[in-house]
């Protein structure tokens, strides 16, 4: 029987220990802030509202959800505990719904568990770990007969209940009707002063309610993050389990250990990826690409076949079937690539489209450029787009050649199959199969002497010496 779920999500923790500018809640985590994964994953099970609890500055993450008018927000101004954090959604919370009590610190939890727990047979349900060293978290006691009694906060344990592993991961899941009387029951008569959410269990099973455990054997689902070492594990998690899902769906990671995809990222099938890639969506890498060590690649969309070389860097780049760039490549945003493009080792490509089956092999850089099909770009062209206030447009239309160590000062265009010699400042056009060479006239001085070196006696230059010119 379908319930109707409202979740509440605990998100106003000061995170101290973190010791940044950045809250703790907008930390990231495979390029996304920790609330997000959480949000993102309660949105799965469709509930009917998500309350958000927040400290006293939550602004930043209020923009982060700007555009989700379905969140609901509740400030806790003191922090007084984990009950008294969720007394502060209660006034927006249905009463007569069930209530799925998250950590918005906890973002690594995965939906199946979370279905788990909510499909419990039982008016209270705790989501539990056995760890070898329970050392900071709450127990989990239990009568003779295994049944839930309670749990007790490490600091009000007696030395036998420290004892136990079993422990809280501080997910909760309580049935319609049901948080309204548990809340109202709670004091903050303990160590801390404070009012403990946990204290419900032992309430409820005073009432004579169910309460049973939902246990996982995957600790680090639920692990709490607290300070950047924390962090630095869950990131690592995160890739390790995200990495195991690629792999099984056909992408081919040479090592899962040493790679990072953060954000949306899509692959079709025989994808594979070399050691040390980092790749931050929105992005998609059709089928058969190879993307080579050391390589950083964002908001692209990488075509068929294309294989992304060695320590390449792309940004906001396009590529369409079958092309090659790398080794050492940069590509910028606006770089458009049509099929069998290559660009090759120390070249930086910028707002330019460029036809099919052009290369710029070496050393070049193409800024604000459209590039026709089957042009030829020598090693060391510029193109020279910028005159200190505005950006100018260089075309070069199908089958042009450039040569080597050419500047083509912007806005300028060589017209199709026109060649440009070596060495040349091209300003105006180029007319169709035309050959453009722009040089200052060569000269040569027989005779020349090179500069000398004068030294002391101990063989130390004391001064160098040039011939005039033309002497």
């Amino acid at each position: 029987m379908k319930i109707d779920l409202e979740i509440c999500v605990l998100a106003a923790g000061k995170g101290t220990r973190m010791k940044t500018s950045v809250p703790k809640m907008l930390q990231t985590v495979a390029g996304r802030p920790l609330i997000e994964h959480v949000i993102s994953t309660a949105k799965q099970l469709s509930p009917a509202a998500i309350h958000l609890v927040v400290g006293e500055d939550a602004s930043a993450m209020r923009a982060l959800f700007a555009e989700q008018a379905d969140l609901t927000w509740a400030k806790q101004s003191e922090q007084l505990g984990t009950g008294h954090a969720v007394m502060q959604a209660l006034p927006g919370l249905n009463a007569d719904s069930a209530t799925l009590i998250l950590l918005g610190d906890v973002p690594l939890i995965q939906t199946e568990t979370l279905e788990r727990l909510i499909s419990c047979d039982a008016d209270i349900a705790v989501l539990t770990v056995n760890l070898d060293a329970p050392t900071g978290y709450g127990r989990i006691t239990r009568d003779a007969e295994g049944l839930v009694t309670g749990i007790v906060e490490e600091k009000d344990a007696t030395p036998a209940e420290r004892d136990i592993t079993e422990v809280n991961s501080g997910l909760f899941f309580i049935g319609p009707g049901l948080l309204p009387g548990l809340l109202a029951k709670l004091t903050n008569d303990n160590q801390q002063g404070e009012f403990y959410l946990t204290d419900i269990v032992a309430h409820a099973v005073a009432q004579g309610l169910s309460v049973k455990t939902v246990n996982i054997a995957d600790a680090e689902e639920v692990g709490g993050i607290n300070d950047l070492v924390q962090l630095a594990v869950a990131e690592r998690y995160f890739q390790r389990r995200q990495a195991k899902a690629l792999m099984r769906a056909g992408v081919r990671i040479l090592d899962p250990d040493r790679v990072d995809i953060r954000g949306a990222v899509t692959f079709d099938e025989d994808v594979i990826i070399d050691v040390n890639a980092v790749i931050e969506g929105p992005a998609h890498f059709g089928a058969g690409v190879m993307i080579e060590a050391h390589s950083v690649i964002k908001n692209s969309r990488i075509g068929p076949g294309s294989v992304i070389k060695a320590h390449s860097n792309l940004d906001g780049a396009i590529l369409g079937e079958g092309c090659q760039v790398g080794p050492y490549a940069r590509l910028r945003p606006g770089a458009d690539l049509s099929d069998g493009v290559s660009i090759g080792n120390f070249v930086e490509v910028k707002k330019t489209v460029m036809g099919p089956g052009s290369k710029a092999s070496h050393l070049s850089y193409l800024g604000d450029a459209v590039i026709g099909a089957e042009v030829n770009i020598g090693a060391g062209t510029i193109t020279c787009n910028y005159d200190g206030v505005n950006k100018w447009q260089t075309v070069l239309e199908d089958g042009v050649f450039i040569g080597s160590n050419t500047a083509l000062v912007a806005p300028v265009t060589v017209e199709k199959d026109a060649t440009v010699g070596a060495g040349s400042t091209i300003t105006g056009r180029v007319p169709q199969s035309s050959l453009g060479i722009a040089r200052g006239k060569q000269r040569n001085i027989e005779g020349w002497p090179r500069p000398e070196k004068i030294t002391d006696a101990a063989g130390l230059v004391k001064k160098q010496i040039s011939p005039k010119d033309g002497a």
